[in-house]
């Protein structure tokens, strides 16, 4: 089969790869339908994280199960399933506490499980999951082609977007602030719309990216950064800031923006992949009473509550995908993405 391979930074290959073959009993093979480049993808792009040795890369992946073991028992062959953006077991303890990213058996696609199997990278033709049973979700039978990329977001930015909402306790009534215009802080927006809140601040310089930001429910856009950009969100929300802040982006700058844009006792959901350095004052918090939580998203766990309202059309997360390419092309996906031409690139096998 034929895969994404990353060799270096700027280096993303199209190669032949061998087939995935199932080797634990409880494993599946997915014949992916869609995957995508996601915004933590372009750090080991561009050289912010190191690469090594060329290995198999991305994350997010929907398909069609061609085979499981003989110990699968929720999931059969010909289900259409979304796979979260890591593996999990969703029985031990961690899972059933709601954090599956910290699954006690599980793991990261691209990577060798816990039994030395190889799991596949989601950029590819075909994907070995090692616990099929607690990382799939499959859909009420085949849907849509249309529906695909709504589905292909809870593999991992409406989640994570989500879980910045729910982080950040955003509900009825909130005023809410989103740190970072890329899909996840765009799912963001969307996920505190659908949680309640009244008014939405996407933070956002990008003609486009601001009209999705308003098109999923944004009632205000800043464009300003830095003290500029505080001074905005403080005018906006009676010289205080805002109930919650979600930043969606990682930086040592967007957490000093996030922190600094929420009111006293006022709450930061975050869920950007930190690189470069953030940092967290705690004298200001001391002072302040803001309080911080969140981490890497455990979509698995929101899976079941948000596919019912995708399915309906009643969430369109996949707004986000702005342009599609064959999975042949993942190296102009990359670059794209990279050069901010697209918000977020849908690959097809």
């Amino acid at each position: 089969m034929h895969a994404a391979v990353i060799h270096a930074a700027h280096d993303v290959r199209f190669e032949s790869v061998p087939d995935p073959v199932l080797s634990t009993g409880g494993d599946a093979i997915v014949r992916v339908a869609a995957s995508c480049v996601c915004g933590s993808d372009l750090w080991p792009y561009r050289g912010v994280t190191e690469t090594n040795e060329p290995r198999r890369i991305g994350h997010e992946f929907v398909g069609i199960v061609e085979e499981v073991g003989p110990d699968v028992s929720t999931i059969a062959v010909g289900d259409f399933v979304i796979a979260p953006f890591y593996d999990c077991d969703s029985t031990c303890i961690n899972c059933r506490n709601g954090f599956s990213t910290s699954c006690l058996n599980g793991g990261w696609w691209g990577a060798d499980d816990r039994s030395g199997a190889f799991a596949d990278g989601g950029q590819g033709e075909r994907v070995r999951v090692p616990h099929a049973d607690g990382s799939l979700v499959a859909t009420p039978g085949r849907p849509d082609d249309a529906l695909i990329p709504h589905l292909l977001t809870l593999a991992d930015v409406m989640g994570t977007g989500h879980h910045a909402a729910v982080s950040a306790g955003v509900g009825p009534g909130s005023t809410v602030v989103v740190v970072g215009d890329g899909a996840v802080g765009l799912c963001a927006v969307l996920a505190s719309k659908r949680l309640g809140a009244e008014r939405i601040v996407a933070m956002s310089r990008h003609a486009d990216r601001q009209a999705l930001a308003r098109r999923f429910g944004a009632t205000d856009v800043v464009a300003e950064r830095g003290d500029e950009g505080v001074e905005r969100i403080h005018e906006l929300f009676d010289g205080v800031g805002a109930d919650h802040v979600l930043e969606c982006v990682g930086t040592k700058e967007s957490m000093d923006q996030a922190l600094r844009s929420a009111r006293p006792g006022g709450q930061v959901g975050f869920v950007g992949v930190p690189n470069g350095g953030p940092e967290l004052p705690m004298r200001r918090m001391f002072s302040t009473n803001v309080g911080v939580r969140g981490g890497v998203a455990p979509v698995r766990n929101y899976i079941e509550e948000l596919l019912p309202e995708v399915l309906s059309g009643a969430l369109e997360p996949g707004l986000v995908f702005d342009l599609e390419l064959p999975l042949s092309d993942v190296a102009e996906a990359y670059a794209a993405m990279d050069e901010r031409r697209a918000i977020k690139v849908l690959l097809r096998p």
